[in-house]
């Protein structure tokens, strides 16, 4: 019997699009969930919590290969280093992890920084504790996904006037292709650092909402607001890009038109 993969936050946006792909290429594959689920052709799910960690050993019992994809923000260093104590205990020989760009230059340093950008101080805090595991390891920083922008746009434009932040511009990639690639890494040796991922186009703030608009009929005024910080100036500086690295191919345009249905339904 072949060590399973398992797949933190493998019921999420990224994961739901990387289980498959690990299955296709023959892997067995084990999903840990806060919730119970029943299994499925090749997918084993288990209940564990990384904040408490409560069965978490039991997760990673026999996995020799883990992917982090959990991560809700504000606890990911906590719930790195629970995954990992597990994993070094376990003798796992291979820890993937998915970052974002940008979690190595952009400052969150006061109370401004920390509510809006808090995310990019979590998920770099994360990568040290990854870093300094004593487990082999791969990380791949990616761009915001298409998903995330989406549900931003759909949230805005309930609004009577958009707020977009001034300067900002965001690269957006495909969540489907970076599980692609997050695949491969998986099945690969470990890398450390990889090279980032990130869309094709970059887009102003403005550009995004607008494009959402149209796909979805609706007009509404966006006015430019500029938010403070050393975070804030970063994006505004393009730390949040990565246009040397722009391997993704579907655009902001393309994800719209699947998704942006009459009135702004997602499909």
């Amino acid at each position: 019997m072949t060590s399973p993969i398992l797949v933190t936050g493998g019921t999420g946006t990224l994961g739901r699009q990387l289980v498959p792909r690990l299955r296709a290429a023959g892997s067995e594959v084990r999903v840990l969930s806060r919730r119970a689920h029943a299994p499925e052709d090749g997918v084993e799910y288990v209940t564990g919590d990384l904040i408490t960690g409560a069965g978490i050993d039991d997760a990673v019992a026999g996995a020799e290969t883990i992917v982090h994809c959990a991560g809700s923000g504000k606890d990911d260093e906590k719930e790195t280093r629970t995954l990992v104590r597990a994993a070094s205990r376990a003798g796992a020989r291979h820890l993937v992890f998915i970052s974002v760009v940008g979690a190595d230059r952009v400052p969150v340093v006061g109370r401004a920084d920390r509510t809006m950008f808090g995310y990019f101080a979590a998920k770099r805090a994360a990568e040290d504790v990854i870093a300094t595991s004593g487990v082999p390891w791969t990380t791949l920083r990616a761009s915001q996904f298409h998903d995330l922008l989406f549900t931003a746009a759909r949230q805005l434009a309930k609004l009577p006037i958009v707020p977009a932040p001034a300067g900002f511009r965001f690269q957006p990639v495909e969540t489907a292709e970076v599980a692609a690639r997050l695949a491969e890494l998986t099945l690969a040796e470990p890398a450390g650092l990889v090279p980032d991922m990130a869309g094709p186009r970059v887009y102003a703030t403005t550009d995004l909402i607008r494009g959402y608009l149209r796909a979805t009929h609706r007009r509404r005024p966006i006015i430019p607001i500029r938010l403070p910080g050393q975070a804030a100036r970063a994006f505004r500086e393009g730390a949040n890009l990565a246009p040397a690295y722009a391997t993704g191919k579907r655009t902001w345009e393309d994800f719209l038109a699947e998704h942006a249905g009459e009135n702004g339904n997602q499909r």
